[in-house]
């Protein structure tokens, strides 16, 4: 069900597009962004027998979707866990302490 739901939104925002956005062709675009956030909260009292009673929780999300016009980037190559190291020892070292006589 959620993939169906991201296909109608990569279509809705292909459409949105090329009828407000002046895209030429609709296959000329890729995915550049692509985020989630939290929506409203509903919630509500089930109630049960004896007195009793649950609370449901109807929760929504948004989500965002940034299609942008031409070819996509080339792939990146995958990061090494020793290139990874390397990067945050740099980092690390670089460091400056702030506040110091």
């Amino acid at each position: 069900f959620f993939f169906f739901m991201l296909f109608v939104v990569l279509l809705e925002a292909q459409d949105m597009a090329v009828r407000d956005h002046n895209v030429e062709f609709r296959s000329n675009l890729y995915i550049a962004d692509s985020t989630s956030g939290r929506g409203q909260c509903l919630k509500r009292i089930r109630y049960h027998g004896r007195g009793y009673f649950g609370i449901m929780e109807k929760v929504y999300c948004h989500y965002f979707v940034k299609l942008v016009e031409g070819p996509p980037p080339p792939p990146e190559p995958p990061k090494m866990a020793v290139d990874q190291a390397k990067k945050y020892i740099q980092h690390l070292r670089s460091r400056t302490i702030v506040h110091i006589l």
